[in-house]
């Protein structure tokens, strides 16, 4: 049955002193929220709406975002629902000159995507967030003012009932590509902004396409441009069409202009229901910095990448991630504050990522010169019949997950082995498939132990904090025993393991060290320098 959007109440105003603050209720702003109460962390959430996101928006979810879900509780939800897909079809004019498989190893809990529409997502995000009573939803509590200092943030606040000042040691900016949290900072944006803009709509229909990505440039329905098709639950499809910099936005997103040029597309057999209809410009920018002192922004308040190649989303997913363990270890005493700047390194090497296969995405997809259109439609040419053109052609790379710049630390390597900075692979447990790999990772450090050390502690002395004060605690180690059996083949295939290896994993499920003879002295050394890399 079709989506029913909740509209949540408004609390009355609440001043108080919170060591946490999230300001943005959208798909990374409560993704933050629920790791950070997962880890214990008590938040406020501000946003100055009282529902979910309209329309289908960031509707790709990768394989990664996924696997992060999973580890929230969500995970199976949003695959039960979502519509899975693992290849695509690009066409040029009227033909399909080849297909592609995202995810050709079957050996995966997860597909490489899932399309399932955002506001889905958020609403159960909300629900997960309510049910560990430890995340403060104030819906239209509107940021009107904040003043950064070095101890936090102060913020002024405007809701129905009145206006009130919240006080807070962190403030977490997830409010978006319009941020008032950026603006009042007067922070700008690095980047570019293309003379392109592009149609969505979302409309329901019963067709007969198939659950893949299909990417036509230059078809006979839409000359000159292009098009994309996704099929999403509850038989809506979301279409893209290419407009062009010279669309007049107020009249193009008029149904009776919007229904011919989908009619064009899909032809006279299919009916079909206009449900949701957006433009956008494509943009390709981010923040100088993401950490300002305690003010830290996340997904779209920091960066903006055009949608395909679905890197926005799941990009925004990823840097709440790899905020959430780190604030966490802050504010529990794990380590120094100083680990929040690991943050801004590693999630600023991910966002120029996404911006550089943005860009030439957009390049391609939209060329500015008859020397590069000639190009383009010359390479689509010949990757009709050639394999080796095939690479060459954009029409969107789509989302990986970023190997991380990691400072130097003690660490081996062996043929085949994973990167430190890498995302943990998933592999089957069992030769049934059942138990999976990943979802014995986290929330904690994870040792992946083929070598059958026994019991590792996590550090037998606390590390230091900031001017050289002992913190008072310190964070847990899992070991998980991998011995060579029958059980472990494909963990051990995954990764290449030789025997006596051993592999630690980073809260975030990143790999943080490689040890061809691990000890319990290296492996306390790499947490620690984890923990306190600068």
């Amino acid at each position: 049955m079709p989506f029913d959007a909740p509209h949540y109440p408004s609390p009355p105003p609440k001043p108080g002193h919170h060591p946490a603050t999230i300001v943005g209720g959208g798909l990374v702003g409560l993704t933050l929220a629920l790791d950070l109460a997962q880890r214990g962390i008590p938040t406020i959430l501000l946003d100055d709406d009282d529902t979910v996101s309209t329309g289908s928006r960031a509707i790709c979810m990768a394989q990664r975002s996924l696997e992060i879900f999973a580890r929230l509780g969500l995970g199976e939800r949003m695959l039960a629902k979502g519509i899975t897909w693992n290849t695509g079809r690009v066409y040029f004019k009227n033909a399909e000159i080849y297909d592609f498989d995202l995810l050709p190893d079957p050996t995966h809990q997860y597909p490489a995507f899932i399309n399932l529409q955002q506001y889905y997502a958020e609403a159960w995000l909300i629900e997960a967030c309510q049910a560990t009573g430890l995340v403060d939803l104030r819906w239209r509590h509107a940021v009107t003012a904040l003043e950064a200092h070095p101890q936090g943030a102060t913020l002024s606040i405007n809701t129905p009932q009145g206006p009130y000042t919240l006080i807070t040691d962190w403030l977490l900016a997830a409010d978006g590509a319009r941020s008032t949290i950026r603006r009042s900072m007067d922070l700008p944006f690095q980047g570019r902004t293309f003379q392109d803009r592009f149609l969505i709509a979302d409309v329901t229909m019963q067709a007969p396409f198939p659950t893949e990505r299909r990417f036509w440039f230059d078809p006979p329905f839409h000359p000159n441009q292009s098009a994309l098709l996704h099929k999403q639950p509850d038989d809506i499809w979301r279409i893209d069409l290419q407009l062009g910099w010279d669309a007049d936005p107020a009249h193009e997103q008029k149904p009776e202009n919007v229904i011919p040029r989908i009619q064009a597309m899909l032809g006279p057999d299919i009916p079909f229901t206009l449900e949701w209809v957006s433009l956008y410009t494509f943009r390709c920018r981010r923040l100088e910095r993401f950490v300002h002192g305690r003010v830290v922004f996340v997904g779209d308040s920091a960066h903006q990448v055009s949608p395909f190649g679905a890197r926005g989303g799941n990009g925004g997913i990823q840097d709440a991630d790899n905020l959430a363990w780190k604030l966490a270890a802050v504010l529990q005493g794990h380590a120094p504050e100083a680990l929040i700047q690991t943050y801004d390194t590693e999630r600023q090497h991910a966002a120029d990522e996404n911006i550089l296969h943005s860009t030439r995405a957009t390049d391609f997809i939209t060329p500015k010169t008859q020397a590069a259109k000639a190009y383009r439609d010359a390479t689509l040419r010949l990757a009709a019949t050639h394999p080796f053109a095939r690479p060459f052609v954009n029409s969107g790379r789509l989302s990986r997950p970023a190997t991380l710049p990691l400072k130097p630390l003690d660490s081996d390597t062996w043929p085949g082995a994973p990167i430190p900075g890498t995302p943990a692979l998933d592999a089957p447990l069992t030769q049934d498939g059942h138990h999976w790999l990943l979802r014995h990772l986290g929330p904690d450090f994870t040792l992946l132990d083929f070598a059958l050390l026994g019991t590792v502690e996590a550090a037998p002395q606390a590390p230091s904090g900031q001017n050289g004060t002992a913190l008072q605690t310190k964070p847990t180690l899992t070991t998980l025993h991998l011995p060579s059996t029958a059980a472990n083949r494909q963990v051990i295939a995954r990764y290449n393991v030789p025997p006596g290896a051993a592999i630690l994993i980073r809260p975030d499920t990143h790999v943080a060290a490689l040890f061809l003879a691990p000890t319990p002295s290296r492996i306390q050394a790499a947490i620690r320098h984890a923990l306190n890399p600068c």
